[in-house]
């Protein structure tokens, strides 16, 4: 058999590690693309010269679309045959990306856990996502809920890996060379600097957006994320593709600009949850809480940990879920991440 039909739960065996296949030359293509099927403003990543007053060399890829490239790599070995991307934690940037430049990417099997029903488990894997030179740019763990070959088989040993409930200040990695004392909050589009941002602050970004197929198909493929619930509309009971969670991370991203213009660089992924499914024709609508700001060693560099929700018209800006934990009907998307910001 010469055909890959996807890895299923049973075949991940937790210490070992996953070379993917392809790597990926990223180029200016891709940049337009990205900003062509998100509404993408933020300075940093638009202007090259904008990105020399801040220190860098040129203007990077947006962090996401980084993001999304390390991604799709591993989807043939981690989740062709999912039924859900579960989450995310531990995710660091720790190196900006620039045209030209070649990724691959490897993951480490660090747990499993069969699900009670017999059918699927959960795997959780840590990505890296590196350069030509071996350099890591990328780093994060995701699980994802992947369904079983042989619904009798045994089930593993159930291992479920210790993580940060959140990355401190500390951990995240900033360009050597990054500089904000000379920022221009004119070119950038909003006047906001750290010390206006309060923890605890809710912004409601204002903007929507109502999702096509024909983009999240050309997005979906643009990463080259394989995962059968994007693509094929009877892998579902509802015949439904499945709208890719990243696609969801990207646009909530883009509209945050609205309020969050000079929050530029994204250093760090705590943690994430795609809540509930996104179609084609759904809206998305999107609000930020500020969790927690602290400066950093970088001239004129702060940093705020912020917490994105997106949602459908049909919830509420700033409603989330009830003490329990259950999340309100709508909320798409629970994401908590350190963007860094002009002091």
């Amino acid at each position: 058999m010469k055909t890959n039909p996807g890895r299923f739960f049973e075949d991940y065996t937790v210490g070992e590690t996953i070379h993917h296949a392809v790597p990926r030359t990223l180029s200016g293509g891709e940049k337009a693309l990205y900003h062509a099927l998100y509404p993408s403003r933020h300075a940093l990543y638009s202007s090259a010269d904008f990105a020399a007053s801040c220190g860098l060399s040129g203007a990077p890829f947006d962090d996401l679309l980084v993001f999304h490239t390390v991604f799709g790599k591993t989807v043939p070995d981690v989740s062709l045959n999912a039924v859900a991307n579960l989450g995310y934690a531990e995710g660091r940037w720790l190196k900006p990306v620039v045209p030209g430049e070649t990724l691959t990417a490897s993951s480490d099997v660090i747990g499993v856990k069969q699900n009670s029903n017999g059918k699927s488990g959960v795997v959780w894997v840590r990505t890296t996502g590196r350069n030509a030179s071996g350099e890591t740019v990328l780093e994060y763990v995701r699980w994802v809920m992947v369904r079983k070959r042989d619904v009798d088989g045994a089930a593993p040993e159930t291992v479920i890996p210790e993580l940060k409930p959140a990355l401190s200040v500390g951990d995240l990695v900033l360009p050597d060379t990054l500089d904000f004392t000379g920022y221009d909050f004119g070119l950038a589009g909003e006047p906001h600097r750290f010390s206006d941002y309060q923890v605890g602050e809710k912004i409601d970004h204002v903007d929507r957006v109502t999702v096509e197929e024909a983009e999240h198909m050309l997005a979906t493929r643009l990463w080259q994320n394989t995962a059968k619930v994007h693509f094929d509309a009877t892998n579902r009971d509802d015949g439904k593709r499945l709208i890719y969670g990243g696609h969801v991370i990207s646009m909530a991203r883009a509209l945050s600009f609205n309020g969050l213009a000079n929050a530029q660089m994204i250093a760090g992924l705590n943690g994430g949850s795609h809540v509930s499914p996104l179609f084609a024709g759904d809206t998305i609508c999107a609000w930020s809480e500020v969790l927690d700001k602290a400066e950093t060693a970088a001239p004129g560099v702060g940093a705020l940990r912020l917490r994105l929700v997106a949602h459908k018209p049909e919830a509420a800006p700033f409603e989330l879920g009830d003490e329990a934990g259950k999340y309100a009907p709508g909320v798409l998307l629970d994401l908590d991440y350190w963007a860094l910001i002009p002091l």
